[in-house]
């Protein structure tokens, strides 16, 4: 049995071995390597290495493998309905030939998962806007915190923004309601963050800036803004500064004092340079945000 298809845009200068696992089937990397040796994979009729890379436009074609036994299984995707894509695609801010800027709400994972199947990668992959390509994930956003979120439309634009993410040169800030009154008006907030992995403890430096915008005597309305990129980092410093966030049910001083169905976090504001062209973007916060504030006699500004 023979398939052959061929290699879109997005795909180009990937590995054979990468291209495979990523288009075709899940297989053990092994096994994926002895077929390529055998000559069970071709690019545009010719036997190739693991290590060759594909270009755009080539032709692969596939020789004898079970594609109903190994090809990947969709079962776990999220499917989205017309309904829920159109939805979503209201939410864009941005929409260029090499990324979208999506006001994200909150309650929506970016990727799907064991907890939770609705995410924003597998909507979009049934987007029109993605037809010829296919949604890149660069950076991560909470399940539970709402704005700006970054999606790249092919793999060239998703390095780049890797590349930047990872040399701190993308510029987020975050607008958060946290328990207690902050009383100094900015500062820095310099952490050592514990997480897990396979059992095993790591602790990692976490660095944030923060200004009070508006403040009482029972909570603060921060602006921050991490320069480091820790899981959880904002909530998780605010938490052990003994002022949580609003709403969150993970990392919380106690429950009376934490009163609130949202989480009270919202990335609003993003600046970047791609391409030497520099980018603002700036993302209204969600309706029951601006009631919170309403509610603890906070007041945000040009909101």
């Amino acid at each position: 049995m023979k398939k052959t298809f061929i290699v879109n845009e997005s795909f180009n200068d990937m590995r054979l071995d990468r291209w495979i696992k990523n288009n075709i089937i899940k297989l053990p990397q092994s096994l994926i390597e002895k077929k390529i040796r055998i000559g069970s994979v071709k690019i545009n009729n010719k036997k190739v290495k693991s290590s060759t890379k594909v270009k755009t436009n080539d032709v692969i074609s596939l020789f004898n493998f079970k594609f109903s036994e190994n090809k990947r299984s969709n079962s776990h995707k999220f499917k989205p309905s017309s309904t829920i894509i159109k939805s979503s695609e209201n939410q864009i801010i941005d929409n260029n030939d090499d990324f979208i800027i999506l006001n994200k709400p909150s309650g929506i994972s970016v990727q799907g998962g064991t907890k939770s199947k609705k995410n924003i990668i597998d909507i979009f992959s049934k987007s029109e806007i993605f037809k010829d390509t296919k949604p890149f994930s660069v950076h991560r956003l909470d399940k539970d915190t709402s704005g700006i979120f970054i999606i790249a439309k092919n793999r060239r634009s998703a390095q780049l923004f890797t590349s930047l993410f990872r040399l701190r040169k993308i510029h987020k800030f975050y607008l958060a309601i946290c328990c207690g009154e902050i009383e100094k008006s900015s500062g820095e907030l310099n952490s050592l963050l514990s997480r897990y992995e396979n059992n095993k403890e790591i602790l990692e430096k976490a660095k944030t800036f923060y200004k009070v915008l508006d403040k009482n005597y029972n909570c603060t309305l921060l602006e921050m803004r991490p320069i480091t990129g820790r899981k959880h980092q904002l909530r998780k410093q605010l938490f052990y500064l003994g002022n949580s966030i609003y709403g969150d049910n993970k990392y919380r001083i106690s429950i009376t004092k934490n009163k609130s169905k949202k989480l009270m976090l919202h990335s609003y504001k993003i600046k970047f340079m791609l391409n030497e062209k520099k980018y603002t973007y700036t993302a209204n916060p969600p309706d029951y945000f601006l009631n919170f504030l309403k509610n603890k006699n906070l007041k945000l500004k040009n909101f």
